[in-house]
């Protein structure tokens, strides 16, 4: 107690005269990147409010007896549940989410993701061995070729063993991997645990030093979510039994790996994750420390190396690039489907033009190379995109949210609307609102920072 108040005493001593207010002048806010951050997050709430516009034409074009109203409730629910329900939980959460540490990871779309519910000390390499020798499968990466072993797993209902988990986000930075046990050799069961390193001289709240973070969780089931209604793994709710597992096998096959608890590290809590499902912690914080694992593997001449395990045998290094995210498929996909439905509207009109002015004509074949022309610049700023540059991304941005809002606002104003340009309309919104995802503003942001991707 002394010392405390000596330090106080030195840090802030008894004013002798009347206080007067210093601030150094700084900004302590990151300006670098200032304004692009300001356009990315206008083009994320405008691809927002597009997605509702257009979904609620998509709903009022259903009510009806057509053959079609099937078809366009269906692209309603997706539209919603996958687009425009993730984009506002985004967006909310951006703006209340304290942006540190709070025991929480955060998913793709900024939700609040699984809790943290392990601390470690030791090298990656100790990690690794520990976890090889409880029995544990370390995830693959979200490659070609790993994403075509999920498919042909599925399909045949081989056992993948090491199937990638999905990407939780801590620092600001994706698990740098995870593990995973699968269970009777189901897909929609299976222990699974990612880890992420701290950053450098980051301590606990408390003081407490740990070099490795991991979230643990137990895949119950398949389901779907009830925060976006996607269908996703559904966890079970005590992530301490999870926690408390994966502490136990490490133990079990290395008894040398030493436990302490920070009981009471935060409240005990209810809560749901970024799938919706509930999760209930008991507030401890358990370190383990496996420091000298991998050294002790060796001694005891245990097999740490990890078999391939993907149900696919397909040569070529080009399979294990890493996979651009989700979102810039879609793009792709949403562009060639303009591409063909401008080139149907182009054969339709050149079979009808005996009935057309030659006015008409030569206004139609104007606005069809335009249209040729806008979509041939959208396509390579994809590419571009493709290959990390921030400016495509936003050159992109820009010119399918204008073609949206114009197309909107005509769908809004017709009575009878054809469904090739419900169609049109909605492509162009869901460009705008897959080019704004978080997903794709890290690819882009990687290359940017120099970070590895």
């Amino acid at each position: 107690m002394p010392q405390q108040q000596s330090l106080t005493d030195a840090q802030y001593p008894l004013p002798t005269k009347q206080p007067v207010y210093r601030a150094d002048g700084k900004p302590h806010r990151p300006s670098k990147g200032r304004i692009y951050s300001l356009l990315d997050s206008a083009f994320a709430a405008a691809g927002l409010l597009l997605t509702f516009w257009f979904a609620w034409i998509v709903l009022l074009s259903g009510l009806t007896l057509a053959w079609h109203s099937v078809v366009l409730l269906i692209m309603f629910w997706a539209v919603l549940a996958y687009l425009a329900l993730p984009r506002m939980h985004q967006l909310f959460t951006t703006l209340y989410l304290p942006d540190y540490f709070i025991s929480r990871t955060k998913t793709g779309d900024g939700l609040l993701g699984d809790p943290v519910n392990l601390a470690l000390l030791g090298t990656e390499e100790d990690i690794h061995a520990a976890m090889h020798r409880a029995g544990w499968v370390k995830a693959d990466p979200i490659t070609l070729r790993s994403s075509l072993g999920i498919i042909v797993s599925s399909l045949t209902g081989k056992s993948y063993k090491a199937a990638p988990v999905s990407s939780l986000y801590l620092f600001g930075n994706q698990q740098a991997f995870a593990y995973q046990q699968e269970v009777d050799g189901s897909a929609a069961q299976r222990h699974h645990v990612r880890f992420w390193r701290v950053p450098e001289g980051w301590r606990l709240p408390g003081g407490e030093r740990v070099e490795w973070l991991a979230a643990g969780s137990y895949d119950a089931s398949v389901g779907l979510s009830t925060l976006t209604l996607q269908v996703t793994h559904k966890i079970d709710d005590d992530i301490d039994a999870e926690r408390d597992y994966i502490i136990e096998t490490v133990r079990y096959a290395d008894p040398a790996c030493r436990i302490e608890v920070i009981e009471n590290f935060s409240p005990a809590f209810h809560a749901r994750n970024g799938g919706g499902d509930t999760v209930f912690t008991d507030g401890n914080m358990p370190i383990l420390n496996v420091a000298g694992a991998a050294q002790r593997a060796r001694d005891a001449g245990a097999d740490i190396t990890q078999a391939d395990s993907s149900p696919i045998r397909i040569p070529g290094k080009a399979l294990d690039h890493e996979v651009p995210p989700s979102s810039l498929n879609w793009v792709g996909l949403f562009l060639a489907t303009q591409t063909l439905l401008t080139a149907l509207t182009g054969s339709n009109l050149w079979l009808e033009h005996s009935n057309l002015k030659d006015a008409e004509i030569v206004l139609i074949a104007l606005t069809l190379t335009g249209s040729a022309l806008v979509l041939a610049l959208q396509i390579l700023l994809l590419l571009l995109t493709l290959k990390r540059f921030r400016w495509a991304r936003l050159a992109l941005l820009v010119i399918t949210g204008l073609s949206a809002f114009t197309q909107l606002t005509i769908l809004s104003a017709t009575e009878a609307i054809p469904f090739t340009s419900l169609l049109d309309g909605g492509t162009s919104v869901l460009v705008v609102l897959a080019m704004s995802a978080p997903s794709v503003r890290q690819w882009v942001n990687r290359k940017t920072s120099g970070k590895p991707a």
